[in-house]
């Protein structure tokens, strides 16, 4: 009987897991990221990601991490939960996240750099005598904007606050609700068999407004 007891709570350990990211101004984060790692070995269902604190996560490490989170199970849900306003490279990995939470008032905020600096020709790293540490963390950070371009427009956005209103704007919050009216609209739409298995998602949409 405590045998199976035991299996059950290691089956719902299993089911969710929580990653809480303290963010600081000093550290590299190797060890959260393979804490990361370890948590998405087990392939929980659900993986929430939290971030707290006013400091920033280092190029490589958000780099790091998003290799991690890219090659995660598809079984596995990740929430991203910015508790406190994010800069730099943080923003990265909050934006893997398959649903995005974050606090009202909190913002977003990245520096310009490379192809993303407005009038300004960057200097490319084969260009240079030599190359140290702050070249090498600058050419991560770059790899950063550019995978943070996949979501949203950086060269107009770099160098001043985000909102979060600015978010909901390019769709990256409020998942939740849209995908409440989804569920309604396909819920409805078998019930009356009157809609198409290729309604448009504004279709849907509608349909959960009735």
């Amino acid at each position: 009987m405590k045998g199976h007891m035991k299996t059950k709570r290691n089956k719902s350990a299993k089911r969710h897991s929580k990653l809480i990211l303290k963010l600081s101004s000093w550290g590299n984060y190797i060890e959260e990221a393979y804490q990361l790692e370890s948590m998405l070995y087990k392939k929980p269902a659900r993986l929430q990601i939290e971030f707290v604190g006013s400091g920033e996560i280092p190029p490589d490490s958000a780099l790091l991490m998003r290799s991690m989170l890219l090659k995660r199970s598809p079984h596995t849900r990740i929430v991203t939960n910015a508790r406190s306003s994010l800069q730099g490279a943080t923003l990265l990995i909050w934006l893997l996240g398959d649903t995005r939470l974050i606090r009202e008032d909190a913002r977003f905020h990245f520096r310009p750099a490379g192809p993303f600096v407005a009038d300004e020709v960057s200097i490319s790293w084969k260009d240079r005598s030599f190359f140290h540490d702050a070249d090498m963390e600058e050419e991560d950070y770059i790899r950063v904007l550019q995978a943070i371009n996949e979501f949203l427009p950086v060269r107009e956005l770099a160098g001043r606050p985000v909102e979060a209103s600015v978010l909901k704007e390019f769709g990256l919050i409020d998942n939740q609700g849209v995908d409440g009216l989804l569920a309604t609209a396909f819920g409805r739409a078998k019930e009356r068999r009157e809609k198409q298995p290729t309604s448009s998602k504004m279709e849907l949409l509608k349909e959960a407004s009735k």
